[in-house]
């Protein structure tokens, strides 16, 4: 629906050309900016309702008891892995974990993995590239949520998350215990958290996607293809380079990966543009911004950069 209110908006209204430039950028971003104010929406007001209602406390008591040797890590990578949200929408679950408490390192495990692993992807990457190259990817984007993830703990940057969230997640440490049965009042008290958490972040998504809506509709085709090569040995970070202004979910960008590996471009750069894409898009870090410092965002995407980068090089090297 939200697709056909694009086309509609763009062609019948605007009367723009289809496929022209314009109509691209323009069709692309009324779609995105649609689809994921309404993620947001959704997603927050289950967030909110899970914080009025769910025990967070026990899973962040799970977490936490289940250190050894990184199984909170572990634990909250396989929560991002089947989660099905982009960058964008895994946001407002990443704000929810900071205001129940959970380790800021376990949550930036899970906020790393879950738009790069998940079963639309999986059951893509079958079809279009066979069960090893879903082994290694699933595995690749695992290791880069838990080892990214512990760096990050490591370094103890809470004082550059917003404070803002800190004062929520106190408001409601406050309250745990004065929980109602749920109720139009209740619902009107869940609604009003969960819209308002989705104020703050819209116009960074609209910037953030009209971004991606003009690379989208300018970026000449076969671009990415022309400098991303075996012969080039800076491919790799190039690849992640060029992928990071780009928006996109994994199924939007699988079958450009498949193109670029039957053309020759090594497996290992192929991923590494795919992870870049879809877990360090420009729209994360313009919402991203809105809830933690500059310092700890530059940290954030620098770690998972350098990762994914990592993860290039040696799968090239071993594949």
């Amino acid at each position: 629906m939200i697709q056909q209110f694009a086309d509609w908006l763009t062609y019948n209204i605007f009367g723009l050309i289809e496929y022209s430039k314009v109509a691209d950028s323009i069709n692309f971003f009324v779609y995105d900016s649609i689809k994921i104010i309404v993620l947001l929406l959704v997603i927050t007001h289950f967030m909110s309702l899970m914080r009025y209602y769910l025990p967070i406390e026990k899973l962040r008591d799970f977490l936490a008891s289940h250190k050894f040797f990184g199984l909170d890590y572990f634990s909250a990578t396989i929560f991002g892995a089947i989660t099905p949200f982009c960058s964008c929408s895994s946001i407002p679950l990443f704000i929810g974990f900071v205001e129940a408490g959970i380790p800021l390192g376990v949550t930036f495990a899970f906020l790393i993995t879950s738009p790069l692993v998940n079963e639309v992807a999986v059951v893509m990457f079958l079809g279009l590239l066979g069960i090893k190259t879903t082994i290694i990817y699933v595995a690749a984007g695992i290791l880069i949520g838990m080892v990214g993830g512990a760096i990050l703990g490591k370094l103890k940057m809470e004082k550059y998350v917003e404070d803002y969230v800190w004062k929520i997640k106190m408001k409601d440490t406050e309250n745990n215990n004065e929980r109602e049965k749920f109720s139009w009042k209740v619902a009107k008290i869940i609604s009003k958290e969960a819209v308002d958490t989705t104020k703050k972040i819209t116009l960074y998504v609209l910037v953030g996607v009209g971004v991606g809506a003009l690379i989208h509709g300018y970026v000449p085709e076969g671009f990415f293809e022309k400098y991303i090569t075996k012969r080039n040995p800076f491919a790799v970070p190039l690849a992640v380079i060029l992928a990071v202004p780009l928006y996109s979910n994994a199924s939007g960008v699988i079958p450009i990966i498949q193109s670029l590996v039957a053309k020759g471009i090594p497996l290992g750069t192929a991923m590494a543009f795919m992870m870049a894409t879809v877990g360090l898009s420009l729209p994360e870090a313009l919402i991203l911004k809105r809830v933690m410092k500059l310092k700890l965002l530059l940290t954030f995407f620098g770690v998972v950069t350098l990762g994914m980068i990592l993860i290039g090089y040696i799968f090239n090297w071993i594949l």
